[in-house]
């Protein structure tokens, strides 16, 4: 795997954290270790995956994805729809 820059993880990482947390009313703790083992995460800390090319709601939208269906894919942002 060729990881991607740990700064540009870590933007994404308090971007997505502060929407979880707003939307879904948990401590910060709890939606970083939410986030970051999930396997949207893993997708976005593999710079081949290309993830970087989405903006942090996407992420966000991929997580939650994940959350609800089991696979970050079925968002709309890697469907394409």
């Amino acid at each position: 795997m060729n990881r991607l820059d740990p700064d540009i993880i870590d933007y994404y990482n308090n971007e997505v954290v502060i929407m979880i947390t707003e939307k879904y009313g948990i401590n910060q703790m709890d939606a970083f270790k939410s986030f970051v083992t999930s396997q949207t995460h893993e997708m976005l800390e593999d710079a081949d995956c290309g993830m970087t090319e989405f903006g942090a709601g996407a992420l966000f939208d991929m997580w939650e994805c994940e959350k609800i269906t089991g696979n970050p894919r079925n968002s709309v942002y890697i469907r394409g729809e």
